[in-house]
């Protein structure tokens, strides 16, 4: 079977799911998208004081000021999570999680942590992504009315989106010289340099999907670690986060590329 042939077989498959699971996929990956907010919502609930008495201690804000931005990380990331399960106000609660992301990246000094900030602008493109499809529902009620160019910031945000969904396979490679490492440097790279162009997006957000899964489950099995150790809540933090990535790459599945995309201007060659 030649490349080509490989690649159309791989293009079916991947088409078969679309149609199959098109109805679940959307609900799917707006699901893993708020997990990471969701998770640390409740977090911030069981580790109230923890939490107070960190940002008083790094902050020398005072008791009252670390109480607020407890309240504010909890009420905020739970509140957009509910927003949008229940397709209410999506793009006010989008514009508050990324209100949340830039306030943590602040007060946590992710600012000075290159892999974590990459992380964090992984979960601003999934949540640019979620703009582009409540913009798409939102607009859906005037079917049939032509209008100008008012497609083309959804495009925007799905371009934007993509390219930040990618940073975060970009924290995944190990620049070491063994053969796996190698190779899994070299099928990643292609993969997200595919997703951002928009060329075979689909097929290749959906192999990364799988990829970045199996990845998540080996490498941030956090059920495996005593709750008591330190260890626990990394790893934990990390799966939730990039479950959320595998929720932006959902919605690219879902979605499609948008306009600003080879997929697209293939269509008119």
């Amino acid at each position: 079977m030649g490349q080509e042939d490989l690649m159309s077989t791989a293009e079916d498959v991947a088409d078969q799911f679309l149609r199959v699971t098109k109805q679940y996929l959307p609900h799917l990956a707006r699901l893993c998208l708020i997990s990471t907010f969701l998770e640390d919502g409740i977090r911030m609930w069981f580790q109230w004081y923890e939490q107070r008495d960190y940002i008083e201690a790094t902050w020398s804000c005072g008791y009252f000021l670390a109480t607020c931005f407890v309240l504010l990380n909890l009420l905020g990331q739970l509140g957009g999570c509910v927003l949008i399960l229940s397709r209410n106000f999506v793009q006010y609660a989008c514009f508050g999680l990324f209100g949340i992301i830039a306030l943590q990246t602040v007060a946590y000094s992710i600012l000075w942590d290159l892999k974590f900030l990459m992380r964090n602008m992984a979960l601003g493109g999934g949540l640019l992504l979620l703009l582009a499809e409540s913009r798409s529902d939102g607009k859906s009620m005037f079917a049939g009315v032509p209008s100008m160019g008012e497609s083309s910031p959804k495009q925007y945000m799905q371009l934007g989106g993509r390219v930040l969904l990618v940073l975060m396979f970009m924290t995944l490679l190990h620049f070491d010289s063994s053969f796996f490492s190698i190779l899994q440097n070299m099928v990643g790279t292609a993969l997200i340099i595919l997703v951002a162009v928009g060329f075979k997006t689909k097929l290749a957000a959906l192999t990364l999907v799988v990829w970045l899964m199996a990845i998540n489950v080996y490498f941030n099995a956090f059920w495996t670690v005593p709750t008591y150790k330190p260890m626990h809540d990394f790893l934990k933090y990390d799966f939730f986060q990039t479950t959320s990535v595998v929720g932006g790459l959902l919605l690219v599945v879902a979605l499609g590329p948008g306009g600003v995309s080879m997929d697209e201007k293939k269509k008119e060659w």
